[in-house]
């Protein structure tokens, strides 16, 4: 799975790892989460956010 930066504070996103903080668990795709996710650091929109290698 990919993993997803936000433009804004740097944070990455990581399916593997999930957003336990946000109560979301491992193995979710970025594609997968709600609409209106926000980055837990920054609160960013999810359309901030850019796919890296």
């Amino acid at each position: 799975m990919e993993k997803f930066k936000c433009m804004i504070c740097g944070h990455v996103y990581d399916p593997a790892k999930g957003e336990p903080k946000q109560g979301l668990k491992a193995g979710i795709d970025f594609a997968d989460l709600p609409a209106d996710w926000v980055c837990p650091v920054c609160g960013a929109a999810k359309e901030k956010f850019k796919g890296v290698v």
